[in-house]
């Protein structure tokens, strides 16, 4: 059998294997969070620490962390709002400062 002589998926199968890909990579990305955190020294509020347990409870049980599909895109396992939140968490344990906090306006002039 040649490369070509692979068995090819069905619509269905197609975005099983899309959703499961999204769902390990949120679950990747959650875990790497809290494990960031917890190498840094960072402490994370009580909400920050609630907010990355209960989002991959949802992912691991449903496979995705929101019920509206007007929140995030087809096949995503974090809507927007998570994921930027995620990214957020992640930046406060590397140590990287809020976007926009270095925007200051002076009051000379």
């Amino acid at each position: 059998m040649g490369f070509g002589a692979a068995k090819k998926k069905t619509p269905k199968q197609f975005r099983e294997a899309v959703r499961a890909k999204a769902k390990r990579a949120a679950l990747r990305a959650l875990r790497k969070a809290r494990i960031a955190a917890e190498t840094s020294g960072t402490a994370l509020s009580e909400w920050e620490g609630e907010f990355l347990g209960s989002v991959e409870t949802r992912v691991e049980t449903y496979g995705r962390a929101f019920g509206d599909p007007q929140k995030g895109a087809p096949g995503a396992s974090l809507s927007a709002l998570q994921t930027r939140k995620l990214k957020e968490i992640t930046g406060k344990a590397q140590g990287k400062r809020k976007a926009g906090s270095s925007f200051r306006r002076s009051s000379a002039g």
